[in-house]
């Protein structure tokens, strides 16, 4: 039986500082705080408060709007989504589609990543 999903919530100031793109299949690792929800992490990248690591392979990918979580295909890194990328134009694209979505977040960017601890292995 594998270990359960783990959704770790990424963004804020934190993202479009420095963070880095996220696509489904990829093997991550965030330094997290626990959340109020067994199993639900937020992600910290600057050493604020004392962490603990959590890895796995990205399943899902979620923005995080006034209007619910809406599914992603990736999402682009604090340096796209703030307009500085000559690479990637950071737009937030569906999952499914691939067309171009409109997310009204309520101030901060917010993402849900979900992973499988028990999957780590790149390729």
């Amino acid at each position: 039986m594998s270990a359960p999903e783990h959704v770790v919530t990424v963004g804020g100031w934190e993202h479009d500082c420095c963070g880095l793109a996220i696509e489904i299949g990829d093997v991550v690792e965030y330094s997290v705080v626990s959340g109020n929800v067994a199993g639900r992490y937020e992600a910290v990248r600057h050493g604020t408060v004392p962490t603990f690591p959590v890895r796995g392979r990205v399943l899902e990918l979620y923005a995080v709007g006034v209007e619910g979580r809406v599914a992603l295909r990736r999402v682009p890194s604090g340096r796209a989504l703030r307009g500085f990328d000559d690479d990637d134009d950071g737009h937030l694209e569906a999952r499914w589609t691939g067309q171009r979505v409109e997310v009204v977040f309520d101030g901060e960017r917010w993402f849900d990543v979900v992973i499988d601890p028990s999957s780590t292995r790149q390729g």
